[in-house]
């Protein structure tokens, strides 16, 4: 699919190697390590008894050369992506790894590649956070067997759970494990408990519940744990969200640990979602513009009760919490490649930075290029930024849980930013903000600055070339104005925006109350303001 795609032909392709001893032993045991060394020289009978001790899993003379080079694979891409030479990427491996425990193989998974990268660059790089994000429909037991007792990585995972009828079917896979000792909040569990979960249930949890934890964690590294089980026609997850939903959720990691993000594949058993899910995550890698979001209706009742037990589980550890209380479907649409990204009109004097087009104040725009740019639409949304909004931290909470939702469930054609001359942001939370947007509204987006803002015109450009943005370090919690401003509005608004709802239980009667005096829920056609 990426061949066919043209994608392969635009990625750098990384050297594997096999994972060695040392590497393996990161995470697992000597002994397990020897057991699955003897695997290739065993007959089939022998095999089949190895194979006996462990929970679904299949032993072949070929599957520890197998194995090895897929831990080796994700540990190339990690050496690639922390020395430069990629900004990001992909590792397509098989066997899988994320059931893989310490002593034991399970799940079709021998070596859990993901936690042996995330410890490989802790130890080769010096890392001091990792964040894992586990989007396969079943729970990476695993990986949270790993790291649970250590602060250093924060593990996410959404999975199939039905209250723990669906496989692996462990207590520990609910959303009160939580992680143990020094470890203790840094363990994510949403469990889904029922099939059919859609778009907008993927998209309020990164919203609502893992985006507001990671961007406080402040990751060094993102590592992805890309299962494609968790899409539509998956005979194993039995889930309808669609492919292009993962370009969206890939575009909402890219701004973190300063775009060092490395996926790796791990289910996935759908011939047809399971490509074009690929496709989608790599051609957002890539930094083509995401795709418009299908589908989004607001999350369903059982995934605003998951949303809501792991907002109330976390509240105690996260600052940016503690307010909590067989189908068909169509062929995702072909994305384009601009030609060109970003175009600039700027006073006389002022220099245009590199990978952008410049036109003067002046002169009239060649129709050739502007018919190439990407930030041309017909509709406009309009996004206010917030008042209630002191700092970085209360800031970056009023666009994680009230513009992203907003624009989401809006599906704005362009997004007009506008930034004034007092406005307070530094550049950094100016970039965080330009950068989150453009998954909304295919990238066509329109900033406007006035000519005081001559020195923000690089790191503007710089976002809107899909630069990733600098890191806002570790956030401390809002100041409880700012958060009490911000919940008030999202409570009445979210009889008219479900993706704004963290419960299944919600006041309606005021979200046709005046929010401003010039600013109803109803008039200007739903124009969005958070300020």
């Amino acid at each position: 699919a990426l061949i066919k795609n043209g994608l392969a032909d635009r990625c750098v392709s990384v050297p594997v190697r096999e994972a060695t001893d040392a590497d393996i032993l990161l995470v697992h045991s000597e002994e397990y390590l020897e057991a699955v060394k003897k695997t290739p020289y065993m007959t089939l009978e022998d095999l089949k008894e190895f194979t006996l001790q462990y929970g679904d899993v299949y032993f072949h003379p070929n599957i520890y050369h197998c194995a090895k080079l897929a831990a080796g694979a994700a540990l190339q891409l990690v050496d690639s992506v922390m020395t430069g030479k990629v900004r990001n990427g992909m590792a397509l491996v098989r066997p899988p790894g994320h059931h893989s425990m310490s002593s034991a193989a399970n799940g079709f998974c021998v070596f859990n590649n993901v936690a042996i990268a995330a410890q490989y660059a802790k130890q080769k790089y010096g890392l001091k956070r990792v964040l894992i994000v586990d989007w396969d429909v079943h729970h990476g037991q695993g990986v949270q067997y790993c790291f649970e007792d250590d602060p250093s990585v924060l593990y996410f995972s959404w999975h199939r759970y039905e209250h723990q009828k669906f496989w692996p079917q462990l207590r520990e896979s609910d959303y009160d494990s939580v992680g143990k000792e020094k470890g203790a909040g840094f363990n994510i569990n949403v469990p889904w408990n029922k099939v059919g979960m859609k778009n907008s249930d993927y998209l309020s949890v990164f919203c609502h519940v893992l985006l507001p934890v990671a961007y406080e964690f402040c990751p060094d590294l993102v590592l992805v744990c890309a299962g494609f089980d968790s899409a539509i026609g998956d005979p194993e997850g039995e889930m309808c969200a669609s492919p292009d939903i993962f370009a969206h959720l890939t575009h909402l990691l890219m701004n973190l640990a300063g775009g060092k993000l490395c996926a790796v594949l791990e289910g996935g058993y759908n011939l047809t979602s399971l490509p074009q899910s690929v496709c989608q995550t790599v051609q957002t890698l890539l930094g083509d513009p995401a795709p418009r979001p299908a589908n989004l209706d607001g999350p369903c009742e059982s995934a605003l009760e998951s949303l809501h037990c792991v907002r109330s589980a976390h509240r105690q550890y996260w600052s940016c919490l503690k307010h909590a209380g067989i189908a068909v479907w169509p062929e995702p649409p072909k994305r384009v490649t601009p030609p060109i990204r970003a175009a600039l009109v700027l006073p006389n004097g002022v220099a245009c930075p590199d990978g952008c087009e410049s036109f003067g104040a002046s002169e009239d725009a060649d129709p050739v290029i502007v018919n190439k740019l990407r930030y041309v639409a017909a509709a406009s949304c309009l996004f206010v930024l917030p008042q209630g909004c002191s700092d970085a931290s209360g800031f970056l909470q009023a666009v994680l849980g009230l513009l992203l939702p907003l624009g989401y469930e809006y599906d704005p054609s362009l997004v007009l930013l506008v930034r004034m001359p007092d406005s307070g942001v530094c550049d950094s939370v100016w970039q965080q903000l330009t950068g989150l947007l453009q998954g909304l509204a295919q990238g066509h987006t329109l900033v406007l600055m006035q000519e005081g803002e001559k020195e923000r015109v690089a790191p503007t450009a710089s976002a809107l070339l899909g630069d990733a943005a600098p890191s806002l370090g570790q956030l401390h919690s809002p100041l409880p104005e700012d958060v009490e401003v911000l919940e008030r509005l999202r409570h009445r608004l979210q009889g008219d925006w479900k993706l704004l709802q963290t419960t299944g239980e919600f006041t309606t009667a005021a979200s046709h109350i005046n929010i401003t005096h010039n600013l109803t829920s109803m008039d200007l056609e739903k124009t969005i303001s958070t300020m």
